[in-house]
């Protein structure tokens, strides 16, 4: 299965959410100073130009301050805890999206094996009929059966179907090679000789209605 890589957030931004989750459970406080450059890059090992554009986007949301000669500062939790939780929501649905995306590509893997593996058992399915054209096939006779009662000579079966009826097992008793007064009854299992397309033609002939 081939699954598709999930969308990364950028370092940076990654960084900020972090730091916005961290203000947000007072881990920073009000009024702390934040030192982007220093503490902040090796923390997060990143660089400091990482963390100052990290920072920068708290500072646009409002959550962290920045006053000249004093640097960057927390300025509020609560807004620090709903950036997180927008984010946090923005995840669940990117991540329901690649679930989704993720059951698409498998349901085509899916069925493009089952195709192959119909193609297949139709190749050699076609195959063994050719090598083995004589080789009988059968269908039971069942009380839906639409020429129930009625002989193999008034029903037409082989200009209907191309398919020739070699014998008839009824009621444990086969009868090779029976002819066209052959009555078709209840419970009787009829063998025939074709081509593969035969088996499907007989099979519509005997029952339209399945």
């Amino acid at each position: 299965m081939i699954n598709k890589p999930k969308t990364r957030l950028p370092r940076y931004q990654q960084v900020a959410v972090d730091v916005a989750n961290r203000i947000a459970q007072n881990e920073f406080k009000v009024g702390d100073k934040l030192h982007a450059r220093s503490k902040l890059a090796s923390y997060y090992k990143v660089s400091p130009e990482t963390a100052r554009k990290a920072v920068s986007i708290l500072v646009d949301l409002d959550i962290v301050t920045v006053k000249h000669g004093s640097g960057f500062s927390v300025a509020s939790a609560s807004l620090a805890k709903e950036f997180t939780e927008q984010y946090q929501d923005v995840q669940s649905i990117q991540d329901l999206k690649t679930m989704m995306e993720q059951s698409m590509i498998r349901q085509q893997e899916e069925l493009s094996f089952f195709s192959g593996v119909l193609d297949n058992l139709l190749v050699q399915t076609n195959n063994f009929y050719t090598a083995n054209p004589m080789n009988p096939f059968q269908i039971k006779v069942s009380d839906k059966c639409e020429y129930l009662n009625e002989t193999i000579g008034e029903i037409n079966l082989w200009q209907k179907t191309y398919a020739t009826l070699i014998a008839i097992d009824h009621q444990g008793e086969l009868v090779v090679s029976p002819g066209p007064y052959a009555q078709i009854q209840e419970g009787d299992l009829l063998y025939f000789v074709g081509t593969a397309a035969s088996i499907q033609r007989v099979e519509n002939y005997f029952y339209p209605n399945d």
